[in-house]
Parts: C-alpha cells; structure tokens; sequence
C-alpha cells in the first residue's frame, strides 16, 4: 500500500495507473476509520483494479469550529487499518493547499435545491464545502467508480448530483449502512460516547424500524408524534429532527403519496455528540 502526503506525486502516480488503463474506485474518507468505511473498499476491490482511499478532516464544511477541533483524528491507526483489509492500493494524504490552493474558502453550487432541505437547514453551507473537497479530490484521483455511504444520505445525493451537473466522468454508489450489533449506525462520532451512552443510543435505530412498521398504517403527523414523545423520554438526549422526505427530492412530505419512495431521517444528539441515521421505508 503506497502512502502520498503531496499532490504532485500522487497525481503522477494516477497518470501512470490510467496509462496502464487500470480502472480505479475511490472512497474519500476524514478519518477515524470504522467498519462501515471499510466495508466502501470491499465493495470498490470487486469492481475495480486499483483501489484509492484518502484522508482529509476538510474544514470548509464544519459550521461549528468546536466540532472540526474535536472531530477525532487517528491517522496511524487509520493507515494500519487500511493496510490490514488488504484492498486497498495507495492513500492519498492532502495538505490543505492541495485541496485549497487559493486559500480555505468553499466554491458556491447549485444542487437543485438539494442542499436547503435537512441538513441544509441547521449547517448553511455546509453542502458547498462538501462539493468543494469532493470536486477537487474526484478531479485529482480521476476514479471510475466512487463510493459513498448511505449513512450520509443527503451527502450522497448532493455528490451524485454534483458529478451530473459538472459532468464528471465517474459513476458514484451508494452503499449500505453498516451498523454495530446494537443497530446503531457506524459513526467516527460514536468513539466520543461513553459505555452508557453508547447502549441508550440503540434506541436511534429501533425508533427507525418502528417508523417502518408504522409507515403502513399510521399519517406522518401521527407517525411525527409518535417519535418525538419517544425521545421526550430518553434522559441525555434531543431529537434535533425527524423528517420524513420524498427519496429523490429529499423534501418532507406530509402525506404517502402512491409511486414515490420514502425514507425516514434523524438527528440526534446525544450530550454534545451529533448522530445521524436514516432508514428506506418500505
């Protein structure tokens, strides 16, 4: 597994990779690796012949600076890990000024308003850094195939569109959450949550499943009320939101319309800890 620290010679490697006209597939990470940014390598190794990861803790779309100061960075751990899968070819380690050369400033995108649902909401342009790094590492890397995780729904869809509106040539996947055995969705923020913590959070997911359950029977306004008073009774917990939104515009809905795909989206913090999942309703 090679290690690049600067983008001259990282992208001279990719030029030779493409001269050999090897099909590459890329997951760009910010670190604090877990299972479920693993399991993007395992899926990218079956369809591809080189398979890039990179690091970078990108600043521009941080909102809080508290939340980029704390967010956990464990590189050496990281490197080990990549290197055990065995999947992974080279990782590619950018400086700031290698993303940002004109200094750290976020280019501003049109996602067909995409980016003012959800997380839009609560993170104003937060969506605009994430285009920003990702552009730049896709033009670099030059992948085939890019892999992203459904953890980050709303992410995945701004990138799928970002690379259909700048005419990109890769194909993005989204791959599944994984998740710990409790349920809970596989997080680099769940290493900053006590034991205690830790188990009561379970109750993210389970609350999720029932939605499915009720999505069946129930309105969204019954099926809203039924959540929030099921977070009313979790001590140490807030339920930042609940949304139910249309798939593919990612707009709330307040009614099941027939031939529209649903899923279920929530944020909750736990303490100072901000945990995100979401669930296809079927």
């Amino acid at each position: 597994m090679e290690i690049f620290t600067a983008k001259k010679p990282f992208t001279d490697f990719i030029e030779r990779q493409k001269e050999m006209g090897k099909k590459i597939g890329f997951a760009p990470t910010m670190g604090a690796l877990h299972q479920g940014h693993l399991s993007l390598y395992s899926r990218a190794k079956k369809e591809n012949d080189l398979i890039i990861a990179s690091i970078f803790v990108n600043p521009t779309q941080f909102n809080n600076p508290q939340d980029l100061e704390k967010y956990p960075r464990t590189i050496e751990r990281d490197l080990k890990l990549l290197e055990q899968t065995g999947e992974v070819d080279a990782v590619y380690l950018p400086e700031t000024e290698d993303i940002y050369p004109d200094g750290l400033k976020s280019k501003s995108y049109d996602f067909d308003g995409l980016e003012n649902e959800m997380e839009g909401k609560s993170r104003p342009g937060h969506f605009n850094g994430v285009g920003t790094v990702v552009e730049e590492l896709l033009r670099q890397v030059q992948p085939d195939n890019g892999y992203f995780g459904e953890k980050d729904y709303q992410q995945l869809a701004i990138i799928e569109k970002l690379v259909q509106k700048l005419q990109l040539p890769v194909k993005i996947h989204g791959v599944p959450i994984f998740r710990e055995k409790s349920g809970l969705a596989m997080s680099s923020r769940n290493m900053r949550l006590s034991p205690p913590q830790h188990e009561a959070s379970k109750v993210i997911y389970e609350t999720l499943k029932k939605v499915n359950d009720w999505f069946r029977i129930l309105t969204v306004p019954e099926i809203n009320k039924r959540v929030k008073d099921i977070f009313e009774d979790q001590r140490g917990m807030a339920l930042e939101y609940f949304v139910i939104a249309d798939e593919e515009t990612l707009k709330e809905t307040d009614f099941f319309y027939k031939g529209h795909n649903y899923r279920a989206f929530i944020v909750v913090l736990v303490n100072d800890v901000r945990l995100i999942d979401n669930l296809h309703l079927d």
